[in-house]
């Protein structure tokens, strides 16, 4: 497909719509390949869209967060509640258990075990 679009490209007015169109197509060729070979790959962005809703909405309120440190820390919070979410993980019961082991010294070396999509809760016995 991407040599008949070279083809396509070359016979039409350089300005017009489609040639655009191609063009752009093109200049992602490479991340339309992955999505074609890894059927991981969502096709839309419609789940982080929804998923960064909250954080949107909130944008002028979110200026005041005291510093630029305060922001950054907030933006890690927001990204690792969203994450939580996506990952069908309740995002209270997750930072609650993470922030506890790492108190608790969890090995650094195992830092992945507490990614959401890693993560599972541990119950004293």
């Amino acid at each position: 497909m991407k040599p008949w679009l070279e083809r396509q490209l070359t016979r039409l007015p350089p300005r017009s719509t489609l040639a655009e169109a191609i063009r752009y197509a093109l200049a992602r060729w490479a991340a339309l390949c992955r999505f074609l070979e890894d059927g991981r790959v969502e096709f839309d962005t419609n789940t982080v869209e929804r998923a960064i809703r909250l954080i949107t909405l909130g944008r002028k309120n979110h200026l005041f967060a005291g510093s630029d440190g305060g922001a950054d820390r907030w933006a890690i919070v927001a990204s690792l509640i969203t994450t939580a979410k996506l990952n069908d993980v309740e995002p209270y019961a997750y930072l609650k258990d993470v922030l506890e082991r790492l108190t608790n010294g969890h090995p650094m070396a195992r830092i992945d075990e507490l990614l959401p999509w890693n993560w599972k809760l541990q119950h004293d016995a």
